[in-house]
């Protein structure tokens, strides 16, 4: 249902459930600015699932383990524990500024391990495949491709199915 100025304590009364959200970043259009947008909108971007788990199935959502593999090698191993802002605190915040509508999702960050952290920086390419597993939502596969060899795979039309660039 709609949140509008919800209290913290009252904050996950007004969610409805939890999903994976790989929230890839194309660092090279992100830099190309002082803002991050062009970095997280190129189409294909954000594969979300494979499931919706409802907040009842899920209970504590600050006790889920957070685990992230770029082909094989695991990358990120945390919990929501780590997370800089829990759950009840970005709907209460958010909803002070705007209305969230039901559908709205809200993203919370990753655990420690991105690549832009890192001393040696090997960024994702055509033909990476990337796995996260969030303890209670599943496991999502993804493996990474060019945005020509999607638009190939699509034919003429250029939409490409479930083809991140």
């Amino acid at each position: 249902r709609k949140a509008r100025s919800v209290s913290r304590e009252d904050a996950l009364d007004y969610v409805f459930g939890y999903c994976i959200a790989n929230d890839l970043s194309a660092r090279d259009w992100q830099f190309r600015t002082s803002q991050w947008l062009l970095g997280k909108t190129p189409d294909k971007f954000l594969p979300l699932g494979p499931y919706l788990v409802t907040a009842d199935e899920v209970g504590d959502p600050q006790t889920l383990r957070i685990r992230c593999w770029v082909n094989g090698e695991l990358r990120q191993d945390s919990t929501s524990a780590s997370m800089i802002f829990d759950v009840a605190y970005l709907v209460s915040y958010i909803s002070q500024h705007f209305t969230l509508e039901p559908g709205d999702l809200i993203l919370s960050g990753t655990p420690e391990g991105v690549i832009l952290g890192m001393q040696d920086q090997v960024w994702l390419k055509s033909g990476d495949q990337l796995r996260i597993e969030i303890e209670g939502l599943g496991t999502q596969v993804n493996t990474l491709v060019s945005e020509a060899e999607a638009l190939w795979a699509a034919g003429r039309d250029g939409q490409a199915a479930n083809a991140p660039t």
